[in-house]
């Protein structure tokens, strides 16, 4: 008897947390949709090999807003650091550079993709796996945020109707 009154509450004890975490996750969604003019979309992730130490963020941010708003930073449990990204050219190279900001125009929406505008993970803390996810905050200079689920891919996602299939 006292075994099993053992047993069940290690059980216990070991499913809380994953209780707890699919909580977090219900309210972030409610807080997601509750930022109302803004809305992330597309989330993910190109899955890296173990040992790399850096990743990127891609998604579309749309504003649905009347005023524009200006996306100044991201966080993640994933990553020891984020930096707001994007490509520029510098004579005949592409240069991957860090940006302070990147505004959404009112009733306007900006693509995050490879070559262009990204969130860069610096000191992963564990590999980013096909088939994982992960969430991430977004940060807006009106002190607003907005958290959204990454979903890890083994390739970028073929998006309907845009230019975004080509790949580097």
């Amino acid at each position: 008897m006292l075994l099993r009154l053992l047993a069940a509450g290690t059980f216990a004890a070991l499913c809380l947390p994953a209780l707890a975490q699919e909580h977090h996750n219900d309210h972030q969604v409610s807080t997601q949709a509750a930022t109302g003019e803004l809305a992330v979309s597309q989330a993910w992730s190109r899955a890296m090999p173990p040992s790399a130490p850096t990743g990127a963020v891609y998604f579309i941010l749309e504003n649905r807003g009347q005023q524009p708003q200006r996306l100044i930073g991201a966080q993640t449990s994933r990553a020891e650091k984020t930096e707001l990204h994007t490509h520029v050219h510098q004579g005949d190279m592409m240069k991957m550079q860090q940006i302070p900001s990147v505004e959404v125009q009112a009733a306007g929406k900006v693509e995050f993709k490879p070559g262009g505008n990204h969130v860069m993970l610096f000191g992963l803390k564990q590999p980013l796996v096909a088939g994982e996810s992960f969430p991430i905050t977004l940060q807006f200079e009106n002190g607003s945020e907005l958290t959204a689920e990454v979903s890890i891919e083994e390739d970028a996602p073929v998006s309907g109707g845009s230019a975004s299939g080509h790949h580097h």
